[in-house]
């Protein structure tokens, strides 16, 4: 049987950079991949850009995350610089801090860090389906201490599987779809590809500026993504038991920056002034044109309709459909949820070095655990640094 010091499982972020860590000072480490090869998750972030991380000082990055006390040891044991000082290449900031390689290729990203674990062993096509309190691994080889980086659920066709939870042998929170695109009840095929620019998606109390794009299906975009994560942590479900069953609403604000009494102001000025205007040109004020129809028909209001004509019944619903206009959701399009919310109870992990506090030289990185962030570099981010402290600590212990 073969013997190493380390076994890491996993060859995604969090598992290659723990395979780099460990490496620093274990000569005895290996990588176990039950792919052909390593990084598939890591291919397909950001567009297939890899948006490798989020450049916001970490004080102010650690805000954005509802763990920040658990994860401030290891952002600041592996920081941005340190991240992209591994790698022979240019990066760009774009915007929201968002950080890419300016090659623009996920591929690049990948390579640079493959380049750094020249020294580990990989054993690819390798299903890890046991391993037992000696740290016996499918019955084929020992480690010392072991890494789990298994991920979540989220991109099965990558290797993340529910199943992986079973390895951990610890307690679970509940599993749920995290950045993930809603369904709506209503077919918007007619409306698929539009975006709506710097609108406000809001959900009970919850409220998120940003981008909306339209799907055939549903709402996707970033300020959707994010919201997702309120409206998945907000219902009772956990997928190792069941599926969400989903019936809801969320509101767009089209005019964030109006309000009811100032759009109402400017409606009756305007339809005044410009009575003989279409108010489907007029609405190009306020909404992107391709979106103008929709909106127009779902307010039940012909576009052909010269301001003039129209009655306040009307112009009242012009404006509450501009201040809140509804969506039915009905599901999460939960093949392209980003990131995984729970998995192993942090409140059983060492946060300054990453092991179990229940099983000694067990240690823990990247999505396995009940740690995410918003979209933008923040959930690789806890990957990158996870992965980093988790290798760094089983090779110095």
């Amino acid at each position: 049987m073969e013997e190493y010091e380390i076994a890491v499982i996993g060859g995604g972020p969090a598992g290659i950079m723990a395979a780099i860590a460990a490496s620093q000072n274990s000569s005895s480490v290996i990588l176990l991949e039950k792919n052909f090869s390593l990084g598939r998750k890591l291919l397909i972030t950001g567009g297939g850009r890899c948006n490798i991380t989020n450049s916001k000082p970490i004080n102010t990055l650690l805000n954005s995350y509802s763990h920040k006390n658990f994860l401030k040891h290891s952002f600041y044991s592996f920081t941005n610089e340190d991240l992209l000082s591994l790698f022979d290449l240019e990066f760009i900031t774009e915007e929201d801090n968002r950080v890419f390689p300016k090659s623009g290729k996920s591929s690049d990203i990948l390579k640079g860090l493959t380049d750094k674990i020249e020294d580990v062993s990989i054993s690819y096509n390798f299903e890890v389906t046991s391993i037992t309190n000696d740290f016996v691994i499918n019955d084929k080889l020992k480690a010392d201490k072991i890494i789990i980086a298994t991920g979540g659920i989220t991109y099965p066709q990558t290797g993340c599987d529910i199943k992986n939870y079973s390895l951990t042998s610890h307690p679970l929170t509940e599993i749920k779809y995290g950045l993930v695109p809603l369904i709506t009840k209503n077919d918007l095929s007619e409306i698929a590809g539009v975006t709506l620019y710097d609108v406000v998606i809001s959900y009970k109390k919850s409220r998120v500026k940003g981008n909306v794009l339209f799907s055939h299906v549903g709402l996707t975009g970033p300020a959707v993504i994010n919201l997702s994560n309120e409206i998945s942590e907000g219902i009772s479900y956990n997928l190792l038991e069941n599926e969400p069953e989903i019936n809801l609403e969320v509101a767009i604000d089209l005019c964030p920056e109006l309000t009811r009494e100032n759009l109402m102001a400017k409606f009756n000025k305007d339809f005044q002034s410009k009575g003989k205007t279409m108010i489907k040109n007029y609405m190009k004020l306020f909404l992107t044109n391709s979106f103008i129809e929709y909106f127009l028909n779902e307010c039940k209001i012909d576009g052909e309709t010269q301001l003039s004509r129209i009655n306040k019944k009307s112009k009242n619903r012009l404006v509450e459909n501009l201040k809140r206009f509804v969506f039915e959701i009905t599901g999460f399009n939960d093949k392209l949820a980003k990131v995984t919310i729970g998995g192993v109870d942090i409140k059983n992990v060492n946060p300054k070095t990453m092991e179990s506090k229940l099983i000694p030289n067990l240690y823990f990185a990247g999505e396995v655990l009940d740690l995410h962030g918003p979209t933008g570099g923040y959930n690789l981010k806890i990957a990158f640094s996870t992965g980093y402290l988790a290798g760094l600590s089983a090779s110095e212990k």
